[in-house]
């Protein structure tokens, strides 16, 4: 059954790219080695937008600023990673969970200091 909003053909025909940084985290093999994570720098393409003023002003997440984002993708992310868009980078801070309803993640993004 589909979902009653589909905005995925909204996001293919505004989307911008964008990066993320998926780290990945070290391991212990069986002999007793550690072998070390990375870093990874992923491409993705979504619709990244200034946040409302309702998003400023209502957020749980504690309040927001101008320089923050809201970030439409049909790829899931993950609270914390941190991504890198027209040379500014931010952090995922939230999850709008409308998945019953769209077939899109939303996300706000924090702006931050190089």
């Amino acid at each position: 059954m589909s979902k009653p909003f589909e905005f995925a053909d909204f996001i293919d025909e505004f989307k911008v790219p964008f990066t993320f940084t998926k780290v990945e985290e070290g391991s212990w093999q069986s002999n007793g080695d550690y072998i070390p994570g990375g870093a990874t720098t992923v491409q993705m393409e979504g619709i990244i937008l200034p946040l409302t003023e309702d998003d400023l002003r209502y957020s749980e997440a504690g309040s927001y600023s101008v320089k923050d984002k809201k970030i439409y993708t049909t790829d899931p992310l993950e609270n914390g990673q941190v991504i890198e868009f027209k040379g500014d980078t931010y952090t995922i801070q939230s999850f709008k969970d409308y998945s019953e309803y769209a077939d899109v993640y939303i996300y706000l993004a924090r702006w931050r200091e190089k």
